[in-house]
């Protein structure tokens, strides 16, 4: 599981720390791709693999499912951690997560997401206030705290 949020800088080559606690779980070669809200999600290939089937049960005949299905896929790519445990991103999706020195990499349980540090902090500031309307909505999934 991953979990916890870490400050750190992406060069001018593209490439960014990943924090020590996850690199274990993530293993030498893993997933990077687009993710929600403006993040890069990055997967174990072993959860990866879990994306793909659930991404291929889609309805290929429903045009959102066929959207969402192209703009994941298209934006992933296989990675690796050079010596010093940093990953090299490709251009495509550093523009994704408009990721510019100041970035903030967190653990989502079975994800780690990259973001740029300003996104990041505007997304924190509008979820903590809306955070407790979020979790009684939660209970219609039959989630209590």
């Amino acid at each position: 599981m991953f979990m916890g949020e870490y400050q750190h800088s992406i060069d001018e080559k593209g490439r960014i720390i990943i924090p020590a606690k996850f690199r274990d779980a993530l293993g030498s070669h893993f997933v990077v791709t687009r993710g929600l809200d403006q993040c890069l999600f990055v997967y174990a290939m072993e959860e990866w693999t879990i994306m793909e089937q659930k991404l291929k049960a889609l309805p290929l005949m429903k045009s959102d499912a066929r959207a969402f299905t192209r703009f994941f896929f298209s934006g992933a790519t296989e990675c690796e951690l050079d010596k010093q445990g940093r990953v090299n991103i490709p251009n495509t999706l550093v523009d994704h997560a408009k990721l510019a020195k100041d970035c903030v990499v967190i653990g989502v349980s079975n994800r780690v997401e990259i973001w740029s540090k300003e996104t990041w902090e505007g997304y924190s500031l509008q979820s903590e206030q809306s955070f407790n309307e979020i979790a009684e909505k939660l209970v219609d999934f039959n989630f209590d705290l």
